[in-house]
């Protein structure tokens, strides 16, 4: 990326190569560019071998920490400006990956967290459907208190038995149907426990989350993400102020 003149952005991806695929798909779709050159310069590493992110935080896997620093570091020697992880579970490890590496990461969990603020006008209490890893750590309900959010979550059983279920579906890549109804089941039982909108807070939620977003509203925390990233780094160019476009 030596030739980039603009805010290369880092993708530590990976976990899952889907979701690693939907949220680069969204920051395109979120940049408000005239041509392919107006675009934001992206470098990924995608390596779905980093070890489970919930495995690890209930002790039952290795910490996925060294191949996340071992990604962002070779962010930094291609340049990127700062780094997005489309991973809310690996949020958990970024405070030690920032220490390791000095760069700088997008907060996917305030980013998803301000978006439902602002697409649910008088927002006081959201639910969260996330992965047990996520819920481990309390990083939303943590994010929450500091914005004035009261976070809910689904019991122990809707999260087994619908969103546990769901997400393992996506990641192997089973017929959708199924896991969707599933999610739309685990935001009925937040609706049901006061929630006036969820988050979306797994990056394959999204993938299934169509029927779940007519119970409530549904905010995707992917993009999110990409909408922090194009607001930190995307400029208007040449090409986007004159509206020329090239094949």
């Amino acid at each position: 990326m030596r030739h980039a003149t603009r805010p290369v952005l880092g993708i530590l991806g990976g976990m899952g190569p889907l979701a690693t695929a939907h949220f680069y798909r969204r920051v395109v779709e979120r940049t408000p560019a005239g041509s392919d050159q107006a675009h934001l310069p992206v470098v990924m590493w995608a390596d779905p071998a980093v070890p489970d992110r919930t495995a690890a935080l209930l002790g039952e896997g290795p910490s996925p920490v060294p191949a996340l620093v071992e990604g962002a570091r070779w962010l930094q020697r291609a340049g990127v400006r700062c780094i997005a992880i489309p991973c809310n579970t690996a949020h958990a490890y970024v405070e030690q990956l920032s220490k390791a590496t000095g760069i700088e990461v997008l907060d996917m969990i305030r980013a998803a967290l301000e978006s439902a603020a602002r697409r649910t006008p008088g927002l006081e209490r959201v639910g969260v459907l996330a992965t047990r890893g996520t819920r481990l750590t309390g990083l939303y309900e943590r994010a929450g208190a500091r914005l004035g959010l009261d976070v809910v979550q689904v019991s122990a059983s809707v999260q087994q038995e619908y969103v546990d279920a769901a997400i393992r579906a996506v990641k192997g890549g089973a017929d959708p149907a199924e896991p969707e109804r599933w999610i739309a089941t685990a935001a009925e039982s937040l609706k049901d426990r006061g929630a006036q909108a969820a988050i979306a807070a797994c990056t394959e939620i999204p993938l299934v989350g169509r029927a779940a977003g007519r119970v409530l509203p549904l905010i995707d925390s992917t993009d999110a993400l990409a909408e922090a990233a194009v607001g930190r780094l995307w400029q208007p160019t040449e090409a986007v102020r004159t509206g020329v476009r090239t094949g």
